[in-house]
């Protein structure tokens, strides 16, 4: 009997302690990351489809400008840029500068905000001047195959820039997209990579050093201000360059008539904005490597839907390059399925020691 009784009051005593406000708080804490690991995917998913399909749609409109009767590179370079205005609605949300748990750090003053913004915005221009050059003289298969060497440039930024760290799954990714986008070399294109992948690298370095914090504000500031500056410097240059003075005939002379000639602009200028929310949103998120990965496989769909859309010819060279950037493109997601698996071993081994839970965002 007295066993009996022993027993009853350690279960008591168990229960008692498990119900403790200090066991409650732990349990919540536990459950926190797991939380913060479900919006943290779909903010992922979010931004994924936003770039894939942004850029995808973006590319058929900036084609069809040009084979219908577009010529203005200057035009073509606006709307790359001028669409920032239907993110105002998202950037006057009171829910855009959320802080987070993390979000402690002193913000940088405004003159160090806007030499960022104008720089980024400047560096801007020269990148889609670049692009629309290069998708003015190229098809559409072509041209996104050829922007897949954006990859090994954003790779040799990263490792100076961002401390991205190579391995051998990385290395295979990056000599697969290299070679795949070699078979197909065309400069201003290739150029226009090079400074996309610039770009983001610096983009990525600003987050880390100058801007410090981790709210969707953060995101939409980044593209919002540099998408104004980029805007004002290309209407400069429209104007300088006296392009502007053919756009009512060019407008007139669009097979596809001038109600077809605006509406083609509103919508790629708006799909360009699409897609910038989902690359600056994974370089946020992840890195500027990853959302350069998340690119190159958008790259992939759009000279198959030139195909239908264009009738462009995907002859052996481009099956190839397509199929090499597609193998390099599963190298880079199993490089990070390996860390990821050795993220959550760590993870067990340090809850086994009393080690709170890491979140995959913290990890990140």
């Amino acid at each position: 009997m007295g066993e009996a009784q022993d027993l009853q009051a350690q279960i008591h005593e168990e229960a008692k302690e498990a119900n403790s406000p200090e066991n409650a708080d732990i349990s919540h804490r536990s459950r926190v990351p797991q939380l913060r690991d479900y919006t943290w995917w779909l903010r992922m998913a979010i931004y994924t489809l936003s770039l894939l399909s942004g850029q995808s749609v973006a590319l058929l409109w900036g084609r069809l400008y040009f084979d219908k009767g577009g010529k203005s590179k200057w035009m073509a370079t606006l709307v790359q840029t001028a669409g920032f205005p239907v993110l105002l609605p998202f950037y006057i949300s009171p829910t855009k500068n959320k802080p987070t748990n993390n979000d402690h750090t002193k913000p940088p003053s405004a003159l160090t905000l806007a030499s960022l913004y104008v720089f980024l915005g400047v560096f801007l221009v020269a990148v889609a001047m670049l692009y629309s050059i290069g998708l003015l003289n190229l098809p559409v298969s072509t041209y996104s195959l050829v922007c897949a060497s954006q990859l090994g440039f954003n790779a040799l930024f990263s490792y100076f820039l961002n401390s991205q760290k190579f391995t051998p799954f990385i290395v295979n990714f990056l000599v697969l997209l290299t070679i795949s986008s070699t078979l197909i070399g065309f400069l201003c294109t290739v150029g226009a990579s090079a400074g996309y992948a610039l770009m983001i690298s610096l983009t990525q370095l600003s987050y880390q050093k100058i801007l410090k914090s981790e709210n969707f504000g953060v995101v939409l500031d980044m593209i919002i201000y540099q998408s104004v500056v980029a805007t004002g410097a290309i209407l400069v240059g429209l104007f300088a360059s006296r392009e502007w003075k053919g756009l009512k005939e060019e407008m007139g002379e669009f097979e596809l008539g001038k109600v077809s000639y605006i509406m083609t602009l509103v919508w790629e200028a708006i799909s360009w904005q699409v897609f910038s929310v989902g690359a600056v949103g994974l370089i946020f998120e992840v890195s500027s490597l990853f959302s350069n990965v998340i690119s190159t496989l958008g790259l992939a769909i759009a000279p198959v839907l030139a195909v239908f859309v264009f009738h462009d010819k995907m002859d052996g060279v481009k099956v190839t390059a397509m199929l090499l950037a597609i193998w390099g493109f599963v190298s880079y997601i199993y490089q990070h399925y390996l860390d990821d698996l050795n993220s959550k071993a760590k993870t067990r081994s340090e809850n086994g020691n009393g080690a709170s839970e890491v979140s995959l965002v913290e990890r990140g």
